[in-house]
């Protein structure tokens, strides 16, 4: 997994800068990850987190977190090469990724939700809050980041913190007759908040949790992954 994640992210993350360069592109936008920012054993005080924070890499290397690693790794060197070529370098940071699928493949943040749709032979699963944000949001991220001419450093691009059990309860009033868990767990520790402040002094808006729900729920029906 170290090897899997860490070079292709690191080496193809510089591959484009330089080709954008080449090309002479305006600006780049790197989509980053949350992952970059808030794994740290000495978190910040208070619930939130913002710009600031970035994942700690030895840490990351201690827990064996390599796609976090991998993210870190790639934001940072982006930001290398954009200091030493002068490059205009903008990036997006979301956490969990919902939204209705385009590909007929399914990624890994629609696999945290399908997990607890589809709970054969489990009776009691994970709770805590988990940050999110649809990916239609996140594309009108992407392009703020790129049209604003204020744009600049990173940007955070999260749009709810909520327990799983209270998502799930939204699918759940939509669609009662999936096989959820019988039973939520609360784990010892929720994620902290993710402050989008920043990105939301662009003009970033974002869609209310009962339509990413829905949408996404109906696009697993539609694609057949939920029967």
């Amino acid at each position: 997994a170290q090897v899997e994640l860490l070079a292709p992210a690191v080496a193809g993350t510089l591959n484009v800068l330089r080709a954008c360069r080449e090309a002479g592109v305006r600006r780049v936008v790197v989509v980053s990850s949350v992952r970059a920012i808030f794994i740290n054993p000495n978190p910040p005080e208070g619930p939130t987190m913002d710009e600031h924070c970035w994942s700690d890499e030895e840490y990351c290397r201690a827990t064996e977190s390599w796609y976090c690693l991998s993210k870190t790794l790639a934001e940072r060197e982006a930001w290398a090469y954009a200091e030493k070529t002068g490059l205009d370098v903008v990036t997006v940071c979301p956490p969990l990724v919902f939204g209705p699928l385009l590909q007929p493949t399914v990624n890994t943040s629609s696999l945290f939700l399908i997990r607890y749709l589809k709970c054969d032979g489990v009776d009691a699963m994970d709770d805590g809050v988990r940050n999110m944000v649809d990916v239609r949001d996140v594309a009108d991220a992407l392009m703020l980041a790129y049209k604003s001419p204020e744009a600049a450093g990173r940007y955070i691009c999260s749009a709810h913190a909520r327990k799983v059990s209270e998502m799930v309860s939204v699918v759940r009033s939509l669609h009662p007759n999936l096989n959820y868990p019988n039973e939520f767990v609360q784990l010892v520790g929720d994620e902290k908040v993710f402050s989008s402040e920043k990105l939301q002094r662009l003009g970033w808006k974002f869609r209310m949790l009962e339509e990413t729900m829905k949408d996404s729920v109906e696009s697993y029906m539609s694609a057949g992954i939920l029967s």
